[in-house]
């Protein structure tokens, strides 16, 4: 009966890996042996040879050895670890994107510490706790107001962050978001909203051009447009 084919060392000259990482391999029962010469060295078959190739994949694209383990031992399917990976990765890029848009903003801005942490917040916040911040901002606009129109408009003026949001969708949702938080923007957008919905019966002058020409309102729906994937915005679309 032949001898298994192939030494360590040339295991490495055909996968590139290192002798000590195939050594390493071995030890750890990944990528096994199937004999030895008679001086007693480690000899590996063909079989090994395309093992070996599969784990410099699998880590190159950033599995764990535990999980390659149980891949070349067919106690875990391929597919479903690809998936699994795949999620962690997808999950990774979100927290990338989220981190490059803080940055991006700071480089931008010269923003303080202070600041620093604030849009960080708002960066990594749930999709629910989105939602509670714009709502909040949306109630203390139109809340208790009685005009018909105001149900269809506060719709409009909802950010809705894709699940894998492009770099300037997410910078454009931290300065959304510290907007929204703004009293003085709150307080600006409900003196609107209360303008046009005393206007039908006369009680306000509703178009207060200090407030309707305020550059925070035209701001606001510029970022929603960018977040959202909408063109360019019509400034009479909102209160």
């Amino acid at each position: 009966m032949d001898d298994p084919r192939y030494s360590i060392g040339e295991l490495s000259r055909r996968t590139g890996l290192t002798v000590k990482t195939i050594r390493f391999y071995s030890d750890r029962g990944i990528v096994a042996p199937s004999g030895r010469t008679a001086s007693g060295h480690r000899r590996y078959d063909v079989d090994a040879l395309a093992r070996l190739e599969l784990v410099r994949t699998l880590r190159e694209l950033g599995l764990d050895l535990a999980t390659i383990r149980k891949v070349v031992k067919r106690e875990a399917a391929l597919p479903d670890v690809a998936e699994a990976h795949m999620r962690a990765l997808e999950a990774q890029i979100h927290v990338l994107r989220l981190r490059h848009a803080v940055l991006k903003a700071v480089t931008r801005r010269g923003s303080t510490p202070e600041e620093i942490t604030l849009m960080h917040d708002l960066a990594k916040l749930t999709e629910e706790e989105r939602r509670r911040l714009i709502g909040d901002f949306l109630d203390a606009t139109f809340g208790g107001l009685e005009h018909p129109g105001f149900a269809g408009i506060a719709r409009s003026m909802t950010p809705e962050l894709p699940e894998s949001p492009a770099a300037e969708q997410v910078d454009a949702w931290v300065e959304l978001a510290e907007l929204a938080r703004d009293p003085d923007f709150r307080a600006l957008m409900r003196r609107l909203a209360e303008g046009y919905d005393a206007a039908p019966r006369r009680d306000l002058p509703w178009l207060d051009l200090d407030i309707v020409d305020d550059p925070r309102r035209e701001r606001y729906l510029e970022l929603l447009a960018v977040i959202n994937g909408w063109a360019a915005p019509d400034q009479r679309c909102a209160p």
